[in-house]
């Protein structure tokens, strides 16, 4: 899919800027990207391990809170954490679980299932608990459970109610649950300085806070930090101030980590022995605790997480792994029956997607939308249909388009919905499927533009790969750890040539290629696109890419890692009605001499320059795009080719929406 860049305007006076701050003009200008604007804000950045922690009793509560818990392990308290079935929640809960035992307490914890419960409190488990624990903890969780938490706290008739922390990063409503402490840098009246933490941030400080109180002296807490950078790349908030130092010590301590459960999950992602990044923790490890919270329990996550024994550590990350791969072949086939029901529209002129299916795992059909999001870039919301006939769905976005308003706009047909701009839940009843997909088709279509649906790539500047230089690409390391409010850096080139191309990987799926000159190659990577080889060995690209360092055997070498490679401005030419008519007599040829029509995109776009004269996959793309709407050329799924029918009439190349919205533009 091409995707459009948005380049960064250049920086005025970078050349000053840089030697104000004592770095190479290119890091200058991905800082100065960054919001950096002097030489203090760039060694903050840069070097967060050198960065002190915020007080953690800065945070509005955190002295009861900590002074309750205090109090708890003095008295030899029962503590029970209730968290969330997601990774902040899993790490959340290991995390505070490990320090309350690590300080002696007696202490549980309880997940709900997503399921049977869904997220947060719920009044069932609340009851449950009070009659089996004396102090209660939420972690990523609770802020919005104010009757729930006020049934569970009151007292009557002299009977105590359960005394209840709230620890959360979520946004609070109006009134707060009338617990004993509620910590959320998000409160009106928090003072903490960092708003960004995720849950298990949040519990993070409190440990510190907790520790503070049991020991004075002592260094402010900072262990198992690799649960908390875990938890922090997975949630996705900005990875800018106090998270830039969580998550870069937690990426370091992983390596080595002494954590049984880190280290059993590292092993089974087949990450032993390799410096850990910030995507290998959102792509590789996140995935693997998702699953359990998705297909079975987050308890198994947990248990991984708070485990202490090597060898069950092992057994249960082996499991994770298994789930995993579950995991991703119901998604697989989630999205292949997703596609299947689309196939018979015309995705180019539908606003948006709603698409449903019977017992989809609703664990998963947050995945599956994102999917469709990346094939066809257009707002898309998934349904799981119940046997009862209610459904659950998950929503993804595209800019432009604020889900949550989007929802709202729509909510007559919906029983109930939650999110924000970029994703968001609903429920709904069956029979209000086809109306709701209506409405929201129509509101995206009245609030997105033409250019709203064309994907794009920010590209940080232009710069040809053999530019590049090992120095250079290890000096852009100071900017890691990448992720949200902190995006990997993208560079651009235009109208490059590729040689050498070649499928990699076990499935033969990755392409690999050469970019640079002879004197400079550079190796160019991008995975899951190998069907774009026959391009990269025969057109002028336009090709985004991240530039990377890759050692073996001692040897370090530069690579490119393609993130979007698209046909040159060159290549990208629309097929006029002339250069049309000369495609169907190609094809028509083809037909008369093989029997059929090979069904490859590429191969024709050759077989035709052959023939005739150059042109790209993209201009044949086009036309084929144009006959199928035309019916003049139609796909034989059997055989896995294309055929050209009996003419009938001419051409109206009119009546082809493709045609037409190019004669529009």
């Amino acid at each position: 899919m091409y995707k459009k860049w948005n380049l960064y305007e250049p920086v005025p006076k970078l050349g000053t800027f840089a030697e104000s701050i004592g770095r190479d003009k290119t890091l200058a200008a991905l800082l100065w990207h960054r919001g950096i604007r002097t030489r203090e804000e760039a060694d903050v950045f840069l070097h967060p391990e050198k960065q002190p922690y915020v007080d953690p009793f800065l945070m509005r509560d955190m002295d009861k809170a900590a002074s309750r818990i205090e109090k708890a392990l003095r008295d030899g308290e029962k503590i029970t954490v209730y968290g969330d079935y997601d990774v902040d929640g899993m790490t959340a809960t290991s995390l505070l679980v490990r320090a309350l035992r690590r300080w002696g307490a007696s202490a549980d914890f309880y997940i709900p299932d997503r399921m049977t419960e869904g997220y947060g409190l719920n009044r069932k488990a609340l009851e449950e608990l009070a009659g089996k624990t004396d102090l209660l903890i939420t972690v990523d969780c609770g802020i919005a459970s104010v009757d729930d938490v006020a049934a569970v706290t009151k007292k009557e008739k002299g009977d105590g109610g359960l005394d209840i922390i709230i620890t959360d990063h979520h946004l609070p409503g109006k009134t707060l649950p009338p617990a004993l402490a509620v910590l959320n840098p998000h409160r009106a009246d928090c003072p903490y300085p960092f708003k960004d933490l995720c849950g298990v941030g949040v519990a993070f400080k409190l440990c510190q806070a907790v520790g503070k109180k049991l020991h004075p002296k002592a260094e402010l807490f900072h262990e198992d930090l690799e649960l908390v950078a875990l938890g922090t790349v997975a949630d996705l908030v900005p990875l800018r101030g106090e998270n830039r130092r969580i998550v870069k010590e937690g990426m370091a301590r992983m390596e080595s980590s002494s954590l049984a459960g880190v280290a059993a999950l590292i092993e089974v992602a087949g990450l032993t022995n390799k410096k850990i990044n910030a995507g290998h923790l959102g792509f590789l490890l996140a995935p693997r605790l998702n699953a359990a919270g998705r297909i079975e329990s987050a308890r198994t996550g947990v248990a991984l997480l708070t485990s202490t024994d090597r060898e069950k550590a092992a057994k249960l990350a082996e499991e994770l792994d298994m789930l995993n791969s579950e995991r991703r072949e119901i998604e697989h086939a989630i999205c292949e029956q997703a596609e299947k029901e689309l196939e018979p529209l015309d995705m180019a002129e539908e606003k948006a997607i709603v698409i449903a299916g019977r017992g989809w795992n609703p664990g998963v059909i947050g995945i599956a939308a994102s999917r469709l999001v990346d094939k066809f870039y257009k707002p898309t919301i998934v349904l799981s249909i119940g046997e009862d006939g209610s459904c659950r769905g998950s929503c993804r976005s595209i800019e432009g388009l604020n889900m949550y308003e989007a929802l709202t706009a729509c909510q007559d047909h919906l029983t109930q919905f939650g999110g924000h701009a970029m994703a968001a839940g609903l429920s709904l009843r069956e029979k209000d499927i086809p109306a709701f997909r209506e409405a929201f088709a129509a509101y995206a279509g009245a609030h997105l533009t033409e250019e709203d649906y064309e994907p794009k790539v920010s590209v940080e500047f232009e710069m040809m790969p053999e530019e590049l230089t090992l120095d250079l690409v290890e000096e852009l390391s100071l900017l890691e750890p990448y992720g949200m409010g902190n995006p990997k850096p993208y560079l651009g080139c235009r109208n490059v040539r590729g040689r050498e191309a070649a499928a990699i990987g076990r499935d033969h799926n990755h392409l690999r290629f050469k970019l640079g000159t002879q004197e400079n190659p550079v190796t160019g990577l991008m995975w899951n696109h190998a069907e774009l080889l026959p391009s990269v060995n025969s057109e002028a690209l336009d090709i985004v890419y991240a530039p990377a360092v890759n050692e073996w055997n001692g040897q370090k070498s530069l690579q490119c890692m393609v993130e979007s490679l698209s046909p040159a401005s060159s290549e990208r030419i629309f097929p006029e009605r002339e250069l049309l008519r000369d495609v169907y007599r190609f094809l028509f040829a083809c037909q008369k001499q093989q029997g059929k029509i090979p069904f490859d995109t590429m191969t024709l776009a050759d077989g035709f320059s052959r023939a005739f004269h150059h042109i790209s996959a993209y201009t044949m793309g086009a036309a084929l795009r144009i006959f199928q709407e035309l019916g003049i050329l139609r796909e034989n799924i059997s055989e896995s080719s294309y055929y050209l029918p009996p003419a009938h009439g001419k051409m109206e190349l009119e009546a082809s929406p493709t045609f037409r919205r190019h004669k529009v533009i």
